[in-house]
């Protein structure tokens, strides 16, 4: 698992679970895949949110599968991985 204190804006990290969107994003349908475990993304804010502010969210910009970067996804850090791309049978491991 990823230190939340050593991961910082610009550091790369890789999805550890499959990210579906849970009614966050309006204009895409509810419970469709928006990240594939593995996939690489940059943080491009750390912060906390309101009602828990002992707890680290990361907001990501993950790669699609032409490279592009999509729109930001709030993570935790249990969400994220480190180093080299994992499965998500190794994220689980």
């Amino acid at each position: 698992m990823i230190d939340v204190e050593s991961l910082e804006e610009g550091d790369v990290v890789y999805a550890a679970i499959d990210f579906y969107n849970d009614g966050s994003l309006p204009d895409v349908s509810d419970e469709t895949l928006l990240v594939p475990a593995g996939a690489r993304g940059v943080v491009i804010r750390k912060g906390h949110v309101e009602h828990d502010p002992d707890r680290t969210v990361f907001l990501v910009r993950f790669e699609d599968e032409n490279g592009n970067l999509g729109e930001p996804i709030g993570c935790w850090v249990e969400e994220l991985r480190g180093g080299e791309c994992v499965t998500e049978a190794e994220a689980q491991s």
